[in-house]
């Protein structure tokens, strides 16, 4: 790799802003690092910090809290609003 046209890649925290979990993690956005806020890790280091607003441990899909949309019977409402034809071949 050329070291002149990639951008830096270093440690970021990003924590998620409805829960607070935070994970440490490499990251372009190291380059932002004197615009983002740090934090102190457990580690006894500061890094930069970035707030996402979805993460593995607020989304539904991986909490297990999804809620299943029934679409059952859409179809046949589409049919009894509008009418079916038949295809001619």
């Amino acid at each position: 790799m050329k070291p002149t046209i990639h951008p830096p890649y270093g440690y970021v925290v990003f924590q998620d802003q409805s829960t607070g979990y935070a994970f440490l993690t490499r990251s372009t956005l190291v380059a932002k690092a004197g615009s983002l806020p740090s934090i102190t890790w457990k580690d006894g280091n500061d890094y930069p910090l970035v707030g996402v607003e979805v993460s593995s441990a607020s989304h539904p899909f991986y909490t297990g809290k999804n809620t299943v949309i029934d679409t059952a019977g859409q179809v046949q409402k589409f049919r009894r609003r509008y009418g079916t034809r038949e295809r001619t071949s």
